[in-house]
């Protein structure tokens, strides 16, 4: 009865969104899902002139990544800092011409594109009984990990809903087909911390700005930055390890490399701020190793101590 109830819902959500006032992001997905039948590589090649042509035009998105770049990698010199700045371009027009991959792919699909890294580190987490949570900072192909694992254990993930009510739906459907379970990021940890339990690992995004939720300033490649102590607290209220998980996209389209780091010892240690230090340094060395594909168009600085002027701020 469950289940036809659930089916009955879909129906009625779907019937809701075939008003016309939803034409267009219909076509917006039906886009995304015509380019998901095609190879990876040939995304992969198309992304390369889009990008470089979004990385010439003078918009927000490219100021918030040349600001970070500056402010993360100011002994870079200006040429190599534009040399990554196009590069990141790149990477994100490819990824977005392959957003449907990780909306409609097949479970068979993901497994051909997965490379996994240091796998052992998960596996022998789960192996010893332990909770896991993912630390999964905000790489453009995040979302891949955290859906293929959910196939293999059911996986807690975080979202937060978009404006558009018709992309919220596609979404929370996609992100889990595979047997995942969303969590609203304003949700209360109560809900998390039970399933936590129950041996569910967590797929969690760490690097966001705090909005309302408790926060300290960490550095971040020596900036001051503004992040949420929300981590040592469920790892301690859940008595779970945190195990880093990077996800990138290979070269030439050739598929996603999903790397993991050991657990990170004696964590937490019931400092927040030396929490929120350890956390930061992980999510800077997996940065380091391909700092193209971060999410550098995220203002990830943009509270600042004392109310400092922002860096963001565009001149007139």
């Amino acid at each position: 009865m469950h289940n036809v109830s659930m089916r009955a819902a879909k129906r009625r959500e779907l019937v809701t969104f075939l008003h016309p006032r939803y034409w267009a992001a219909w076509a917006g997905l039906g886009i995304l899902r015509a380019l998901s039948l095609l190879p990876l590589p040939l995304l992969w090649l198309l992304g390369v002139p889009l990008g470089q042509l979004a990385a010439g035009f003078p918009t927000r998105a490219r100021h918030a990544v040349d600001t970070n770049l500056a402010l993360c990698f100011p002994d870079m010199r200006a040429a190599e800092r534009s040399r990554l700045r196009n590069r990141h371009f790149r990477a994100v027009a490819q990824v977005l011409l392959s957003l449907g991959i990780s909306l409609w792919a097949s479970q068979r699909r993901l497994a051909r594109l997965i490379r996994f890294r240091q796998r052992e580190h998960y596996d022998r987490a789960l192996a010893d009984g332990k909770r896991v949570i993912l630390l999964a900072p905000h790489f453009l192909v995040l979302e891949i990990a955290g859906l293929y694992l959910s196939h293999e254990r059911p996986m807690i993930s975080m979202y937060k809903s978009p404006k558009s009510e018709l992309f919220d739906w596609v979404l929370r459907h996609s992100r889990t087909r595979f047997g995942g379970v969303m969590i609203e990021r304003s949700a209360e940890l109560r809900p998390l911390i039970r399933l936590l339990r129950e041996g569910r690992p967590f797929y969690y995004l760490p690097d966001q700005e705090p909005g309302d939720a408790d926060f300290v300033f960490a550095p971040f490649f020596g900036i001051p930055a503004a992040t949420i102590t929300a981590l040592s607290r469920m790892a301690r209220l859940a008595d779970a390890v945190v195990v880093p998980c990077f996800t990138r996209l290979l070269p030439f389209g050739t598929g996603y490399e999903v790397a993991f780091e050991p657990a990170i010892a004696n964590y937490p240690s019931g400092d927040h701020a030396q929490d929120a230090t350890r956390m930061n340094a992980v999510i800077e060395h997996g940065v380091r190793e391909r700092p193209d594909q971060y999410m550098w168009s995220y203002k990830r600085f943009k509270t600042r101590p004392d109310n400092q002027p922002s860096f963001y701020e565009t001149k007139r």
